[in-house]
């Protein structure tokens, strides 16, 4: 039986995916095998000795700490594309609410409550201060073409507007999902210069933090609307309250509002809730159930940020499973032989610099077979299945 901790609400529905027979789930578990979390922070939490794998219940993965638990040996997986569609929809909404003040406009009309017969007039009279453009023929850069992006990508096509997508990485399969129309860039600073509206979508990393700020806004035209459905930090705090008060930037849209910013003219902000739908919270929660079982079970891991991707059907009574600095698979097959442990089949990966190998073998593992797996010079971490 795998225990496995929840640390936020995670969907019912998807942990019925779970076998009862071979997991238990629970808010209050004490040393369980695995984790499933969505937004709740991990990094000053201690890990569990016996914990063997963390899914995210979504795409970013910073509330965890990822190099923490690569040397511990456990697999940290993540849910990419499964709240794709509710994110998306969220964002195409904030091109129409930071286009037409919607939301300023409505906090206006609840003022007029109480003047009777006065409000029509008013409401004539007041909405000019609340004017907007359409975004029909205008220009979207997308900056970050993954699952999300991509789907934000069409729909602004579908909708008339120019998008010109940016992404130095983009996937085969991303591209072949792309409308023909739409323009692929790999230098930012052909979005900065032909985009109306900039939509962010893209992972934080050094290299992304605080992209949006002074400096390239000065690339920006005057005017340009900044949607920010992805990580607050891509955006500097400072520096986009600076161009919303100069006039360069029109209107700013976000689903991580800091202190600075709530209040403050053409800011719109939103509470975090990008993948806050059902269906969303369903589908990672099912995906990352999935993954889970999967490697507890079978030792396969699809997904995972810090281990590299691997999957081998199991041909044998024993798996053992190793977690690995750089690809010492050869010294492992090696110790296996010289204990006398015949492997029927065996695969292995390397992602950056950890490995992560399978072997299968009708042989039981000995507990000095075990101790002698250990010892090997690169192994962080050995299971038997």
């Amino acid at each position: 039986m795998y225990n496995i901790l929840t640390l936020n609400k995670i969907s019912k529905s998807g942990l019925a995916n779970f076998d009862p027979e071979l997991f238990s789930c629970s808010e209050t578990l004490a040393d369980p095998d695995a984790i499933i979390v969505r937004s709740a922070s991990m990094h000053d939490m201690e890990l569990p000795s016996n914990l063997l794998a963390v899914a995210r219940a979504g795409a970013g993965v910073n509330n965890i700490p990822i190099d923490k638990c690569t040397e511990k040996g456990v697999c940290v997986f993540n849910t990419p594309g499964a709240n794709a569609n509710a994110v998306k929809e969220l964002v195409i909404c904030s091109l129409f609410l930071t286009s037409r003040k919607i939301v300023a406009g409505a906090k206006w009309c609840e003022t007029l409550k109480g003047e009777g017969a006065e409000v029509s007039k008013k409401v004539e009279k007041g909405k000019s201060a609340f004017a907007g453009p359409e975004i029909l023929g205008k220009t979207l850069g997308v900056v970050g073409l993954g699952a999300i992006g991509v789907l934000v990508a069409n729909a602004a096509k579908g909708l008339g507007m120019k998008v010109v997508g940016y992404d130095p990485f983009l996937s085969p399969a991303a591209r072949a999902s792309l409308d023909p129309e739409i323009t692929v860039t790999a230098d930012l600073d052909d979005v900065f210069a032909a985009a109306d509206y900039i939509t962010l979508h893209a992972p934080l990393t050094d290299s992304t933090r605080g992209v949006i700020g002074e400096e390239n806004l000065k690339k920006a035209k005057d005017g340009v609307r900044i949607l920010n459905f992805s990580r607050a930090e891509l955006v500097d705090n400072a520096g986009i309250l600076s161009a919303l008060s100069s006039g360069k930037v029109a209107a700013y849209a976000t689903d991580f509002p800091t202190d600075d910013q709530l209040l403050a003219d053409g800011v719109t902000a939103i509470p975090h809730l990008g993948a806050s739908t059902p269906e969303a919270e369903e589908n990672c929660a099912v995906m990352a159930v999935k993954q889970l079982s999967d490697y507890l079970l079978c030792g396969n891991v699809k997904n995972s940020v810090n281990l590299p991707s691997l999957s081998l059907e199991k041909s044998a009574k024993v798996r053992v499973c190793a977690i690995t600095k750089g690809d010492v698979s050869a010294h492992i097959a090696e110790a296996l032989a010289s204990s006398g442990i015949e492997v029927k089949n065996s695969a292995s990966a390397v992602k950056k610099d950890v490995g992560y190998c399978v072997f299968d073998s009708d042989a039981d593992i000995t507990d000095d077979a075990l101790e002698q797996l250990k010892a090997i010079n690169g192994v962080i971490a050995i299971r038997i299945i």
